[in-house]
């Protein structure tokens, strides 16, 4: 079983809450590459608190034009009044709807010629809803891991107390325990932020990350 920020992942049960199941979520492979001519795509920068990702999806998004940096944490943060705390089963239908909201967000840059660059805690739990509301046939997943402690060292270092710290290892759990393809996963990240960058833009113009229909079960 794997229990994760937005209620209990079983590999072979729907979610008690009514969310997704491991066949729609768990794993991640390979894609046939984009149909859509020369389209720009859509490259995700994911993983847990603390892994780098604002970091090096601010650098890769530097380095192609025309270019757009999509920060999915800003559309939880869209959210007035009523909002429910993202962690608790009854924001299920919340979570759905800023995840699609998100996607489609990303799906209209991509498609209006931009290299997209979306940099978010998107576990595979949710790349297939994601995925759906862009309307792209691929997009490219890459997932940042690094140690759980070089994670929780980034987060305090950043915010200024250890506040976090719970939350930190509960998430980086969740990535370790998921179910994705090995292509996807870039483990203990070397060098500094430019150089994992250069590596990410690099396995991107290649395909490596590619994410699309037939992954989706």
């Amino acid at each position: 079983m794997v229990e994760r920020l937005f209620g209990t992942l079983k590999y072979e049960h729907v979610l008690p809450d009514g969310d997704l199941s491991v066949s729609d979520t768990a794993l991640i492979t390979p894609c046939d590459a984009d149909t859509q001519g020369h389209m720009s795509t859509l490259l995700v920068i994911a993983g847990p608190p603390g892994a780098g990702k604002s970091t090096v999806s601010s650098i890769a998004s530097s380095r192609l034009s025309p270019s757009v940096l999509i920060r999915g944490d800003a559309f939880f943060r869209f959210l007035d009044q009523g909002a429910q705390k993202p962690w608790l089963p009854e924001a299920k239908d919340q979570n759905q709807t800023v995840i699609r909201a998100s996607g489609a967000a990303a799906g209209q840059f991509a498609r209006g010629g931009y290299e997209s660059v979306f940099d978010g805690v998107m576990g595979p739990w949710f790349l297939p809803t994601f995925f759906e509301a862009t309307g792209l046939n691929e997009l490219h997943y890459a997932v940042l891991l690094p140690s759980v402690e070089r994670c929780v060292q980034n987060v305090t270092t950043r915010e200024g107390n250890r506040d976090d710290e719970p939350g930190t290892r509960y998430m980086h759990e969740q990535f370790e325990q998921a179910r994705i393809d090995a292509r996807h996963l870039i483990i203990e990240p070397r060098g500094t932020p430019e150089e994992v960058a250069t590596s990410i833009l690099s396995r991107y113009r290649q395909g490596a990350f590619a994410y699309g229909a037939r992954d989706v079960t």
